[in-house]
């Protein structure tokens, strides 16, 4: 895969865990901080691996799963670009709880543990905002779960495609929504079989809702879907 080079720093600036902090910090960060270049397949970590920091995704897309003891595989998060993940493992200093799947070619950047810990001891303030990320975390993993308890498989699947609503101004217009991964993993995602998952798809089809182009999902009329969804 070629290499596209980047600046550690800019890019790191521009994250919002890092966002405030001042240019002499930044460099600080940047200096335990590596490049990882992953081919899609690759396989970042294992559970059960140590956590000697935690990653950032500049681009492509990494999955975090787990599999059971039947063999039968959860995918707990798909990790998108500017997305960062394993701090809440670093911090317990435990080791992995899930896997790391690249599901494209990427590049991510690997922050060390020593790093971080160093910055918190330095400013109070980096803790903080250390934790509001943790915290906005747990609030998805939070509302995940009610969703899976409360919500049908077409309410999750209605609310996944809704993520992407495009801007007030053209909301009357149809938009195509591009479904980045295969189906069978966003169906793990969402705590779906892929045929439940493909039933759907194909049901709101038939209401005329939606209209499934491979890997394009155009959204007919918004708030139609809306509707459907509560």
């Amino acid at each position: 895969m070629p290499s596209v080079p980047i600046k550690v720093q800019a890019f790191l600036a521009n994250i919002p865990l890092f966002k405030e902090m001042r240019q002499e910090e930044i460099d600080r960060i940047a200096a335990g901080t590596s490049e990882l270049h992953v081919l899609r397949g690759d396989v970042l970590f294992h559970k059960g691996d140590p956590c000697e920091g935690f990653h950032v995704v500049v681009y492509g897309q990494i999955k975090l799963a787990f599999t059971s003891p039947s063999g039968a595989e959860k995918v707990v998060e798909i990790m998108a670009p500017g997305q960062s993940f394993g701090e809440a493992v670093m911090f317990m200093e435990k080791p992995y709880v899930v896997y790391a799947q690249a599901l494209a070619d990427s590049m991510l950047l690997h922050i060390a543990k020593s790093a971080v810990f160093e910055e918190i001891e330095r400013d109070p303030k980096f803790a903080r905002r250390m934790i509001a990320g943790l915290s906005r975390r747990l609030h998805g993993l939070i509302t995940d779960l009610e969703s899976y308890s409360l919500h049908s498989g077409t309410q999750r699947v209605i609310g996944y495609l809704l993520r992407s609503e495009p801007e007030p101004d053209i909301k009357d217009a149809p938009v195509s929504v591009e479904l980045p991964i295969r189906k069978s993993i966003i169906a793990s995602r969402l705590n779906l079989t892929p045929e439940h998952f493909s039933r759907i798809l194909h049901d709101l089809a038939e209401e005329g809702l939606i209209k499934v182009e491979g890997r394009s999902v155009v959204i007919l009329d918004i708030e139609r879907l809306r509707t459907h969804e509560g």
